[in-house]
């Protein structure tokens, strides 16, 4: 069994390698490989599994791309990661990726679709809209016809058709993939001191680069390893973080957070993984059970309409009721219009359940740190000292 330092090192290789090594040699392993290349926040990824494909989380360039080429595409007064993004096509690290999907996130995402369509006209490119409305019979048959032409389309990139038994296998591999993502942020939720948020969210944005079935290992061996970790318990204070489902924080700022005493037990980071909080059923019709599913299960977040205005923000109160947080922090990227706006509807919510919190912007490429880390622990002495 390997140990958590080597797992950790594993999975912070893949998320360094933007020339995605390791997708590379997926591809060239065996004839006929495709691989479709994904954006945040969510994409069914079960029917890019069953179509064969590997999917390939794109969560922009990160702290270590310089964005040159890129700016001349987008306005300053955007988010990093459309920019980042097309700088990664631009330069040829993704000129190996057999199809894109840009899903639902704001206007910035849906118009890079059409930017990418005409810079790469050969790479089969898509944008993935998803319904706002959940009436079953309305948003729920909407999306059932999203997700039949998604197949379809998938189905002419790989040249043969995606039968229903390949979406139940791809399924079952999925729901098992949530079933541990959710059991290993039960373990760092219980105990956050034996298995840090700076490992778990490289264990999380690993299994968006690899094949499912060998993430599910690695979520496994991961929980066994922390388990059995001697690792000191800090008199730190207990913080959810959110804001940062579309574009990642750097590593550095995580762990700048962790850093200034605070032990991160709830998070929206890489939240592709935890979209479904539920499993998608296996008998019957797997897309209307991945549609269903996401009408009735899936999580709220920025991006997502809800449609009663006292529900906004009751989903954050109580995630942080149940993973015992003492305080909230609010990290939005900036210009990310879908997070911005739900701020303060959300803070007005935390601020009537007597739940305290900070709220700051950050870059995928923040370099200082140093005020980041200042200001969360500042934040994690008042909670000390007066809640």
């Amino acid at each position: 069994m390997s140990s958590t330092a080597e797992i950790v090192a594993q999975c912070q290789a893949l998320y360094e390698d933007l020339d995605f090594t390791a997708a590379r040699a997926w591809k060239a392993a065996k004839p006929g490989r495709k691989v479709v290349g994904f954006l945040p926040v969510y994409v069914p990824l079960e029917i890019i599994h069953a179509a064969g494909c590997l999917p390939l989380g794109i969560f922009g360039g990160g702290d270590s791309l310089e964005v040159i080429h890129g700016d001349a595409y987008y306005q300053s007064y955007i988010c990093r990661i459309p920019r980042s993004t097309i700088e990664l096509g631009v330069t040829k690290r993704l000129d190996f990726v057999d199809g894109m999907l840009f899903p639902f996130v704001c206007d910035v995402i849906r118009n890079l679709s059409g930017i990418w369509k005409m810079m790469f006209p050969n790479v089969w490119t898509k944008f993935f809209d998803t319904p706002q409305n959940f009436d079953a019979t309305i948003g729920g048959s909407y999306y059932m016809k999203e997700l039949d032409e998604l197949r379809e389309g998938l189905e002419k990139l790989v040249g043969h058709k995606v039968t229903d038994d390949d979406l139940r296998r791809s399924i079952t591999l999925y729901n098992e993939n949530r079933r541990l993502v959710r059991e290993v942020y039960a373990f760092r939720a219980a105990k956050p001191w034996q298995a840090p948020t700076s490992e778990v969210y490289l264990l999380m944005r690993a299994g968006l680069m690899m094949d499912v079935a060998e993430h599910n290992q690695m979520l496994k061996d991961y929980m066994a390893a922390a388990d059995k970790e001697d690792r000191p318990k800090r008199d730190n204070v207990r913080v959810a973080i959110y804001g940062s489902f579309c574009e990642q924080p750097p590593l550095n700022l995580i762990k700048s957070i962790e850093m200034a005493g605070c032990y991160v037990v709830e998070d929206d980071y890489a939240l592709i993984n935890r979209f479904l909080m539920s499993d998608v059923p296996t008998e019957g019709n797997p897309i209307e059970g991945l549609a269903m599913t996401y009408i009735k299960a899936s999580v709220e977040t920025s991006c997502k309409y809800v449609p009663k205005e006292e529900d906004k923000g009751m989903y954050h109160v109580q995630r942080v009721r149940e993973t015992g947080a003492e305080g909230v922090i609010y990290a939005t990227p900036s210009f990310c219009d879908p997070a911005l706006l739900d701020r303060p509807m959300i803070c007005h919510r935390l601020t009537e359940a007597n739940i305290p919190y900070i709220a700051f912007k950050y870059a995928e490429n923040s370099g200082q740190m140093q005020p980041i880390r200042e200001q969360a622990g500042t934040f994690a002495d008042s909670i000390k000292l007066w809640s």
